[in-house]
């Protein structure tokens, strides 16, 4: 992790890729300007956030000082919220007419016994929407049957079945409460993909094209590094992007070093679907590019992330000169100390961002550092030797890389 002076990093671009999330960016700003003033105050640095410059992006400045030296960072949010949005807007019956199809596409491909070879978290967290949404049509069926009967008894001209008008309310009301439950949500997130069986729809490559063009962009600035970090669903859309861009020649030699920081990705929930083609070329390609490092950061207490799964073996599309990404743990267990790991254990969504957040006993794994301090990820990382509890195995019946 040894740098020289002259290669210490003093500006950088970050370019901060969402997973599927229907919320205002703002809140990536928050949540960075909270976690590392708790970071920094634990590790003995400092991290200071400022608006950026009005028009533009969605983004933020960030001037840290840390191990001595200055670093300044500008945050840019790659925001397709709207197509999140877009996408989950679902009638009640429309949300159950996909969890069907989302269901069908899974079981039929095969995908889903293959996923579960690989961790069982995140197919459980797969299963809980389909599963919690039924629960919902049974009990509010049971309702109706019940209120049918009742009003039966004390109205013997109406029928059992005059209760089945209270079931849209009750599942209104379910899904009223949606921001306790996320049923809904993980539902349109896993159809999201599903419905075009792990091709990107046309809108999502249009953005992506989008993202592609403001990386670009940062790779001909005078910085000394450009960061990208996809997290969730955000990285397997990083992955293409940067794909695209290598392919395209955008990456000079003599420019700024690229990086990419995978977090909590769920990669196989779409390299494993059959018309995945374009990610699996994608992955394929970029994991024997020189023109870039690649760590992928996960742990396994993230119960919705494929936990140490290398996504570009599990794949099964590793060519014979792999060398990326660098497969490391965030190692929740031992970097979260007891009484901080038993207030988030069973909070699984609020772990999935874990990533993105304070860790009271830091190891390896620090995004503050990474994003603001003076060392490049490839710098941090140098002669870092892979997880040893890693999965490389690949269980992948799909392939084909044809686009």
């Amino acid at each position: 992790m040894s740098q020289s002076v002259d290669n210490l990093v003093t500006r950088r671009r970050v370019f901060y890729i969402p997973g599927y999330d229907p919320i205002h960016p703002r809140r990536y700003r928050e949540l960075y300007r909270k976690e590392s003033r708790t970071q920094a105050k634990i590790s003995g640095y400092d991290i200071d956030l400022s608006a950026k410059p009005s028009g533009g992006a969605y983004g933020w400045h960030v001037a840290g000082r840390i191990d001595g030296v200055e670093t300044h960072a500008d945050f840019e949010v790659l925001v397709w919220s709207d197509i999140v949005r877009d996408s989950m807007d679902q009638r009640i019956f429309a949300t159950y007419g996909q969890l069907v199809r989302t269901a069908w596409v899974y079981i039929s491909t095969g995908a889903l016994w293959r996923l579960m070879k690989l961790r069982k978290g995140p197919v459980i967290a797969a299963l809980y929407p389909v599963l919690f949404l039924l629960l919902q049509l049974v009990v509010s069926l049971l309702a109706a049957y019940g209120l049918g009967a009742l009003l039966a008894m004390v109205l013997p001209a109406w029928t059992a079945i005059a209760g089945l008008g209270i079931v849209p309310f009750l599942l209104g009301w379910f899904r009223k409460h949606d921001g306790k439950f996320f049923a809904y949500y993980l539902m349109h997130d896993y159809a999201y993909s599903a419905a075009s069986r792990g091709a990107n729809p046309p809108s999502l490559e249009a953005r992506m094209t989008e993202f592609a063009s403001s990386i670009s962009q940062a790779l001909q600035d005078d910085t000394d590094e450009v960061l990208v970090v996809g997290h969730s669903s955000g990285a397997h859309l990083a992955v293409s992007i940067l794909a695209d861009l290598i392919r395209s020649g955008q990456v000079a030699s003599d420019g700024p070093r690229l990086s990419f920081l995978s977090l909590g990705q769920v990669v196989p929930m779409v390299s494993f679907l059959p018309d995945a083609q374009r990610l699996r070329a994608d992955l394929k390609f970029l994991s024997a590019c020189d023109d870039l490092t690649w760590v992928d950061v996960t742990a396994p207490g993230d119960g919705c992330a494929f936990a140490l799964c290398d996504p570009v073996c599990v794949s099964g599309v590793a060519p014979a000169q792999k060398k990326w990404p660098l497969v490391l743990s965030a190692a929740f267990t031992q970097t979260l100390s007891p009484e901080r790991w038993k207030e988030l254990r069973w909070r699984f969504f609020r772990l999935h961002f874990q990533y993105l957040c304070a860790f009271d006993q830091v190891g390896e794994y620090d995004y503050f550092r990474i994003t603001a301090g003076s060392l490049t990820l490839g710098d941090r990382y140098e002669n870092r030797a892979p997880s040893k509890s890693r999965i490389e195995t690949p269980v992948n019946k799909f392939t084909d890389t044809a686009v």
